[in-house]
């Protein structure tokens, strides 16, 4: 079996879990974990969650090397496998898509409710991270629970559901109906209204927030973070950051090449850091 070497890595000083989360409605699910071995389960630890849950897509777990820097930190880094992705098959797919998308948020909830319930962290140390159709996920979550995070990371989220899947001029709309619905038929419109982050900013405390967004973005436009931002911004209470950032060169995969990789990856580090940090030992 082909192993690869990574300098200054030792795996015997982490470890990987696999726990399940019950849902509203009872369904069991799935959460990856990875921590170094010597974090404490007394709820302090700080914990990175992460989600998609579209499209029958699988969140697959694996070694990364970008997580490092957080796991040598303390941080527990967690993916949430909610329904709408493809970990369990067709079925968790389906019921997690169209009338059923608000299956997804549930789930995300549920997940970081077992993991502060079990002591694996606790809200003040919790954040949470996705992209694109995770971006919605996160949007949604913070809307439904904003007391329930720390922090949150939102890369090109999918954020203005109801505006963007009415314009059929943009290439991917029509196409999307399939996974969102059309917000013509009212029945659709209902569902997608009940979620969209945008339309349900609400006058409360939100927590810290970092949104990025790309400028040659084909799926999600710029704008759609960048009115997500400004109502945040003109409707929320409190003062907690809320940071977006537009990378003129970048696309919906973020920016090119390693070192714009590796300077993003340090920027989002820094902000999870930052946020999750224990101000009573500081």
């Amino acid at each position: 079996r082909k192993t690869k070497v990574v300098p200054g890595y030792d795996p015997a000083r982490f470890a990987t879990e696999r726990v399940f989360a019950p849902a509203s409605d009872g369904t069991q699910v799935p959460i990856s974990l990875t921590y170094r071995r010597d974090v404490p389960r007394d709820g302090r630890a700080p914990l990175l969650l992460q989600g998609y849950g579209a499209y029958g897509v699988s969140y697959d777990s694996g070694f990364s090397v970008e997580s490092l820097p957080l796991l040598e930190r303390g941080v527990v880094v967690a993916v949430a496998h909610v329904r709408g992705g493809g970990e369990l098959g067709r079925a968790w797919k389906d019921a997690g898509k169209l009338s059923k998308k608000p299956n997804t948020f549930s789930d995300f909830i549920a997940a970081a409710e077992h993991l502060v319930r079990e002591r694996w962290t606790s809200p003040q140390r919790l954040a949470i991270s996705g992209g694109s159709a995770g971006g919605l996920l996160i949007g949604a979550v913070l809307n439904l629970r904003p007391d329930l995070f720390r922090a949150a990371l939102a890369e090109v989220p999918f954020v203005d559901v109801i505006n963007t899947m009415r314009d059929e001029t943009i290439p991917l709309t029509v196409i999307e109906w399939e996974e969102w619905g059309n917000p013509s038929r009212p029945e659709d419109f209902a569902v997608m209204r009940s979620y969209s982050p945008y339309d349900n900013v609400r006058a409360v405390d939100y927590p810290w927030l970092l949104v990025r967004a790309g400028w040659n973005d084909p799926r999600v436009g710029y704008w759609e973070p960048a009115k997500w931002v400004a109502r945040l911004r003109a409707t929320r209470t409190g003062d907690t950051p809320l940071l977006l950032s537009t990378q003129m060169g970048a696309g919906h995969g973020g920016a090119s090449g390693l070192e714009g990789r590796y300077r993003q990856v340090a920027l989002d580090h820094a902000f999870v850091l930052r946020a999750l940090e224990d101000r009573k030992s500081v």
